[in-house]
């Protein structure tokens, strides 16, 4: 099934229905979105593009990039949403890489691409097309490349029953929505947040882009009050952005009914803030491209309950597998390991994706015997509750013993003058590796030290400090682990203050 027959089918049921906005402006309802994807699947019909040809999205966040994406999917090609803050040169890549027969983008981006020498278009509209071009749902529907902070991006192939599969997994696991919804894009919609587009079209909820393009905290509380009933995707850094901004304001949240956060650690100070200030709004998704939006989820009762005996267990956990797949805790040997103990996730069901594109290699890798190997270490309680330790890599062993850095920088972070903190492993003759700790805040060592000795074993504790400005991060928010480690085996940089315990 072509998963653009959500949008024909919204269109055909309540045509008269308001479908996007522009800050707090109409632009269409169900009937002219509808009409504006057929019109952009004819003009990319007429330019030769057909069922599984690639056609690449370089844009800001926009009414416009929904019509591009189901005219893309009326026409039977694949999408290729590709990060708006990218380089011209890493876009460019992606764009070679793909494949694409035709590269979409906005006007600053198109200048950004000129200079890389890719041609790019506006989006721009045709005769519409009067039939929606049939796919299987083994088809490819969405090329989604990887942030890459570790080398080249992998192009993961999401196929069109993946993406049935995991806005279904959202009825049913994470949250309700109806047409009188308002699905809210501040976080990129070539991720996440255009991921979820896909179960609103559904449901006919109303879509609304940002004026400013993004994430300004001030717009979305402002757009929240107006349309009521707002439901977004943030990143954990958003979501401790906007209850900084909104305590700072006096701003409750008015409007705000669901803000479903992933893509990075949670840490447990800043999630109890929000929800003392924000009450019961927040919901929990675990995903990866790989397995889009829909491997675990923790529901708002669960985020907002302080009662239950392990509530702080359950509130630092990723919540319980979505009903599409299959998840479990195994060995590098994939032998199940026994109950709270840590391994690599592993996830089995219709969201995996079939491999990477192009890149068999890769492919083979991370799908063994039917199952994801996530690259993610966690345990899992009796109850079925995930806790994410990090990713293998992140993993430091010091003298044989393995440290999981978000457990220390969760210590860190219970300072209240540390406002951001990030831990990783350097190499040591002594003891293989050993703690380093990267902190945003005017901290003494000796004063973190002592911290950290009150709340975490001996061998845990940090033995640097590293005062840092801000944190390397990539274009969406994630902290770059590998540019801090080269920063330690470069020596140290100018512009920190290094203390050692």
């Amino acid at each position: 099934m072509n998963i653009g027959l959500w949008l024909d089918r919204a269109a055909r049921g309540a045509p008269h229905r308001p479908a996007l906005f522009l800050g707090r402006d109409a632009v269409a309802d169900y009937a002219g979105f509808d009409a504006r994807a057929r019109g952009v699947a004819g003009r990319l019909m007429a330019q030769g593009v057909g069922p599984g040809d690639r056609v690449a999205l370089f844009m800001g966040n926009a009414p416009e990039y929904l019509t591009a994406l189901y005219g893309i999917w009326y026409a039977g090609a694949v999408a290729v949403p590709i990060n708006a803050k990218l380089h011209g040169a890493e876009a460019a890549w992606i764009i070679d890489n793909a494949g694409a027969r035709v590269v979409l983008a906005d006007a600053p981006r198109r200048a950004v691409l000129q200079a890389e020498g890719v041609p790019a278009q506006p989006v721009t509209e045709g005769a519409p097309v009067a039939d929606i071009a049939p796919r299987a749902p083994q088809d490819l529907a969405w090329l989604f490349y990887t942030s890459g902070t570790t080398g080249r991006p992998k192009g993961v192939m999401i196929t069109h029953r993946m993406l049935a599969s995991m806005s279904l997994a959202y009825l049913a696991d994470v949250d309700a929505v109806s047409p009188e919804d308002a699905t809210l894009y501040a976080a990129p919609m070539s991720h996440g947040a255009g991921l979820y587009a896909l179960v609103h079209v559904l449901r006919g909820a109303r879509h609304v882009c940002p004026a400013s393009g993004g994430f300004d905290e001030g717009e979305i509380l402002d757009l929240a009050r107006h349309y009521g009933r707002i439901h977004m995707f943030a990143a954990p850094t958003m979501v401790r952005r906007l209850t900084a901004h909104a305590k700072d304001t006096g701003a409750r949240g008015e409007g705000l009914r669901s803000i479903v956060y992933g893509g990075g650690p949670m840490y447990e100070a800043d999630i109890l803030d929000a929800v003392d200030w924000f009450g019961p709004v927040f919901i929990q998704i675990y995903g990866q491209g790989e397995a889009p939006m829909a491997i675990t989820a923790l529901g708002r009762a669960e985020v907002a309950d302080r009662t239950h005996p392990d509530w702080r267990a359950r509130l630092g956990s990723v919540g319980r597998a979505q009903s599409v797949v299959e998840v479990r805790i195994a060995d590098e040997t994939g032998r199940d390991v026994p109950e709270g103990e840590v391994g690599e996730i592993l996830v089995r069901g219709d969201l995996v994706m079939p491999g990477y594109w192009q890149n068999a290699a890769a492919s083979g890798e991370a799908l063994r015997d039917g199952w994801l190997w996530t690259g993610d270490l966690g345990a899992m309680d009796a109850d079925g509750y995930l806790t994410l330790r990090d990713r293998s890599k992140d993993m430091i062993i010091s003298g044989g013993t393995n440290i999981y850095p978000r457990e220390v920088e969760e210590v860190l972070l219970a300072h209240p003058d540390v406002t951001e903190a990030a831990v990783v492993g350097a190499l040591d003759p002594d003891w293989g590796e050993v703690v380093v700790a990267f902190v945003v805040g005017d901290v003494p060592a000796e004063a973190l030290d002592t911290h950290c000795r009150a709340l975490i074993a001996r061998f845990k504790r940090p033995k640097r400090y590293v005062a840092v400005e801000s944190l390397p991060k990539n274009n969406y928010g994630k902290v770059l682990k590998t540019a801090l480690r080269a920063r330690l085996q470069e020596g140290q940089d100018p512009r920190t203050k290094e203390w050692t315990r």
